[in-house]
């Protein structure tokens, strides 16, 4: 829901004077040498205009220093250039917040001498200063106003100076906007911080100001903390949830929010996990850094069944529940025949082990995100009014036994019942012939999903919660309906730490990210960075990239990279296709190597030419022609494409797929480019209880040779060596 904009108290007089120079980075001092002088305020200008109001405010701003590495403080930040978005609480708010710390226990008085130690007192500064900003001017995004704000109940691009994002919900009245809010089932606001009515979108020639009457202090609560408290008060919507994560052994994984050993290795400049060589990426106002991030956090999603649901199934309350219940319920539905029926409910082939942890995911996924919306046909992701379009999908590896589950949306004109809801193991049959719209065209019962309920979701400093009404498991109808489909990985999609450090669709910038080799840390759990290997994350976003969700992985550097692959469905003969763009000679050339034991790898065939397109080889000194693709030009004549389509396969080629733009919303697809193709690279008998690997060695004598990676697929031969129902375009 997007917001009018209100008017500025102080319009901007100067457009013709230039503002020389940029807001250096938090973590150095602020060099006020260049302190604006102009009669405009700026952001600290303004809040000392208006002492009366924000005189406590300002104390904090002064006392508070930017970071641990920095003499500089927060007012002398708001005093520079920049472009900062202010959430600025009243004298009042201050107090009523002292007020609760009191109440609470925290401080013995409500004022600043009730804290009972210094460290004590730092802390609660810093969450009322730190948490009350969002700065843009590092990545140069701009300042919001009201009516830029996201969606109701959606987070901002920008992260506050405490790296949390705030998230925004709207009330009954239409100019009623809470920041850090929740709401009930009903709707209603039962948390937040309310912007004024009057003092909002104040304009400074830094940044905006909105007054807040609560001061803005997210929750540090995880998960496990949440469930801990509904079995402590045996009050709340998930103490089976809470309980099957006690009996299961998982409490302790899910406090988990951010990983310390990096965290010193950052705080201390700690030479193992410095700056990668610029990347160099090519074109005029792309980004050349090779920043690491500088963070590693740790996320989780759960779809859970609430009391409610067990209420009914078990005929108990759920505060009489057990875990051996839940065991009994989960045989009877025959969801685990071959799980242990045992009281080791720690044990991931135990049977309660293997039905909860099908719940969770390793990554904090917000309602926004659970699938990604970007390129696909007939959407521009700019287009913010614009509704969904054709069906998208994620398909990623759950906790526990690592298993398969499918998130699902469809826009509303390409939805069965005219809706754009998020699923769980959607299987609907598809219009997917060449000529055809790629909506729904059918569903059963069996293959209908399990509907996500987003509305009343909990966010949590580590993890979103998402009731389901339906209950799910990895059954045999879920594996035989993914392995009856293609399975599309976006790479990011392998790595939980792209998504729980807000790396994967990021829209608001920019980003080209190192990541450190394993030698001096091992950042990402499922691929391996050997010695020589300079990877960089690029996050492309509205810069036009031909990529399946405007991001990619590019590597450079004598690289050996091994990726531990997700699990199939089900055994059978699978291939695995290799996603890239071939218009470019810095591309490199690499060795394929595919296998169980990833230190024992066997090469699958010659190496990899990358600069190789469907009808070229793009060099240096230019385009070699090749009759070795054999990619054409779709025709009318839709039998023929098909033969160039199998010409294709027996070269070891596939066109690019028909469901994507290039560029983003444009009319020209994959398909019609030879230079996106897929490639087969692994055609082998897969089992889904073995661990596989794919291992990628550079073979040219070149650092600046890029090993560039889109996305890949599982594709089962019931799909791509199907006679009656060829494998779509799509």
């Amino acid at each position: 829901m997007k917001r009018i904009n209100w008017t500025r108290l102080f319009p901007l007089l100067l457009m013709s004077v230039l503002l020389m120079g940029v807001m250096q980075s938090c973590k150095e001092d602020i060099d006020m040498s260049d302190r604006y002088t102009f009669k405009e305020f700026t952001i600290a200008g303004y809040l000392a205009n208006q002492d009366s109001t924000y005189s406590e405010y300002i104390k904090l701003l002064s006392d508070v220093k930017i970071s641990k590495r920095s003499e500089s403080t927060v007012y002398q930040l708001l005093s520079a250039r920049g472009k900062y978005t202010v959430f600025a609480p009243t004298n009042k708010a201050i107090q009523n917040y002292l007020d609760t710390l009191c109440a609470a226990g925290i401080i013995n008085e409500p004022s600043w001498d009730g804290f009972k130690s210094e460290h004590d007192l730092d802390s609660i500064r810093e969450v009322i200063v730190y948490n009350s900003i969002l700065d843009g001017t590092k990545d140069d995004l701009e300042p919001i106003q009201s009516g830029g704000f996201p969606e109701d109940s959606r987070e901002f691009p920008i992260a506050n100076m405490n790296e949390r994002k705030l998230n925004v919900c709207y009330g009954n009245n239409p100019d009623s906007i809470y920041v850090n809010a929740a709401k009930d089932k009903a709707g209603n606001i039962i948390r937040g911080s309310l912007i004024d009515l009057k003092n909002h979108d104040i304009f400074t020639i830094n940044g905006y100001i909105h007054q807040v009457h609560t001061v803005i202090a997210p929750s540090n609560e995880t998960l496990s903390d949440l469930f801990m408290s509904y079995l402590n008060t045996m009050s709340g919507d998930f103490i089976v949830a809470a309980k099957m994560m006690l009996a299961t052994g998982l409490s302790d994984t899910l406090t988990k929010v951010k990983d310390e050993v990096y965290e010193n290795l950052v705080q201390s400049a700690d030479p193992r996990v410095q700056k990668l060589p610029n990347f160099n990426g090519g074109g005029s106002g792309q980004a050349t850094n090779g920043d690491l991030p500088e963070h590693r956090y740790y996320g989780f999603t759960v779809f859970a069944e609430p009391d409610d649901f067990w209420r009914s199934e078990l005929g108990k309350e759920p505060a009489e529940i057990t875990p051996e219940d839940v065991q009994e319920w989960v045989v009877k539905q025959g969801f685990y025949p071959d799980g242990l029926d045992n009281t080791d409910y720690t044990d991931e082939n135990n049977i309660l082990n293997l039905f909860f942890t099908y719940h969770l995911l390793p990554m904090r996924l917000t309602p926004d995100k659970i699938v990604i919306h970007h390129n696909e046909r007939g959407y521009n992701y700019k287009n913010t009014s614009q509704n969904y379009t054709v069906p998208v999908y994620e398909i990623y590896t759950t906790m526990g036994k690592r298993r398969l589950i499918k998130l699902y949306q469809a826009g509303p004109h390409y939805s069965l019942d005219g809706t754009s809801k998020l699923y769980i193991n959607r299987f609907p049959v598809l219009n997917n012939g060449r000529d055809e719209d790629y909506s729904e065209k059918s569903i059963t019962p069996e293959t209908e999903g399990v509907v996500i309920d987003t509305e009343n979701a909990i966010g949590l400093i580590n993890a979103y919660i998402y009731p389901i009404y339906t209950p799910i498991a990895y059954d045999d109808n879920t594996r035989s309906n993914l392995q009856k489909q293609r399975l599309r990985y976006d790479l990011t999609s392998l790595c939980p730490e792209f998504m729980n450090n807000d790396m994967k669709d990021n829209r608001s910038l920019l980003l080209y990210t190192g990541l450190p080799e394993d030698k001096n840390y091992k950042y990402l759990e499922n691929i391996d960075l050997l010695n020589g290997t300079n990877f960089y994350f690029l996050n492309g976003m509205g810069m036009g990239w031909y990529n399946w969700q405007g991001d990619e992985f590019n590597i450079r550097g004598k690289y050996e990279v091994i990726f531990r692959l997700p699990p199939v469905p089900k055994a059978g003969t699978y291939e695995i296709r290799f996603a890239i763009q071939s218009n470019s000679d810095k591309r490199s050339m690499c060795q394929v190597y595919f296998g169980k034991d990833k230190d024992k790898l066997a090469a699958m065939g010659i190496p990899l030419d990358l600069r190789q397109g469907g009808i070229s080889r793009h060099l240096a000194s230019g385009t070699v022609p090749s009759s070795l693709v054999g990619w054409e030009e779709d025709t009318e004549d839709d039998d023929y494409n098909a033969e160039v389509d199998k010409k294709m396969r027996n070269n070891g080629f596939m066109k690019g797929p028909a469901i994507y733009a290039c560029p983003v919303g444009g009319s020209m697809y994959a398909r019609n480019r030879e230079t996106n193709l897929r490639r087969i690279i692994v055609r082998e008998y897969m089992q889904p209880e073995t661990q596989y690997y794919l291992k990628f060695k550079s073979v040219l004598d070149d650092d600046l040779k890029e090993f560039y990676m889109d996305y890949f697929e599982y594709c089962a031969k019931e799909v791509y060596d199907n006679p009656a129902t060829p494998e779509d375009i799509w």
